[in-house]
């Protein structure tokens, strides 16, 4: 019992040790931010203070969470098309090594290429105010990670593991299952973690090529040709709090799937 109290005071101090250097510098920047506009006068079409934004986001709070509600559907959408097709191909190449080189070569050099590039296009193929339009950006800047990162968990499995499998009569599903997923986890996850925030990018930068009127990323575009930049720095916050939260969902996600993970132990006793 007395362990047990011990341990939960230093867990607490540790985990304060780490959060609180974040708000403190976030503090910092945004004070310093605040002063420098203040001083040297910066017009706000440049870059408004962090209380006007504020002030903004608040006088528009209604219509910026509206907004978000549509952005969010779509980021979502193409959260789960991305994963689903980058883990099914990736299964296809474990299944085949041989095809892995020269597939995923060519995965990297198309995903070298900008992606967003595809939102007039898509926005052509599927309309302008469809959801699948935006989604399906943000599915082909997730799927790229998804592949790479998830056909490398599934193949750098252990020899001796793989032996012993086979020396069981296992079937590839059963190899596939037991062995090859678990090892990949935690690559995939690497992978949603960035594959996460490129969605939120992808689709609010194909919102600027057109979208639902009540879009966030429509918003933030009609309000900075008004000129209302405030407004528009308050959609922006949202959206950088959107990628944050989306990050934050799959990092919660990852401790609960995978608590067994080196990476995820505490390292105070």
């Amino acid at each position: 019992m007395a362990v047990a109290q011990a341990v939960q005071p230093s867990r607490l101090r540790a985990q304060l040790g780490r959060v609180l250097p974040v708000v403190v510098t976030a503090l910092v920047i945004l004070g310093a931010w605040q002063l420098a506009v203040i001083v040297f006068d910066v017009p706000s079409f440049i870059l408004p203070t962090p209380t006007a934004i504020l002030s903004a986001f608040a006088g528009q709070f209604g219509t910026i969470m509206s907004a978000s509600r549509i952005t969010v559907e779509a980021v979502l959408l193409g959260l789960l098309m991305g994963v689903v097709w980058g883990v099914v191909v990736a299964l296809v190449l474990s299944r085949f090594p041989s095809m892995s080189g020269p597939v995923l070569t060519v995965a990297v050099i198309i995903n070298c290429a900008p992606i967003v590039a595809l939102a007039p296009i898509f926005n052509n193929w599927f309309g302008v105010t469809s959801l699948v339009s935006k989604a399906g950006v943000a599915a082909v800047m997730v799927f790229f990670p998804v592949l790479v990162n998830t056909t490398r968990g599934l193949l750098q499995v252990s020899p001796l593991h793989l032996e012993l499998m086979q020396s069981l009569a296992a079937k590839p599903r059963h190899v596939a299952l037991m062995l090859r997923l678990p090892n990949a986890l935690p690559f995939l996850f690497n992978a949603l973690k960035l594959g996460s925030t490129l969605a939120v990018i992808g689709v609010i930068v194909t919102e600027y090529f057109g979208g639902p009127s009540n879009a966030l990323g429509v918003y933030i575009a009609s309000q900075a040709s008004l000129p209302r930049f405030d407004y528009a720095w308050a959609g922006i916050l949202v959206a950088s709090v959107l990628g944050l939260a989306m990050f934050g969902v799959v990092s919660l996600l990852e401790r609960l799937l995978m608590p067994w993970h080196s990476s995820l132990h505490d390292e105070n006793p």
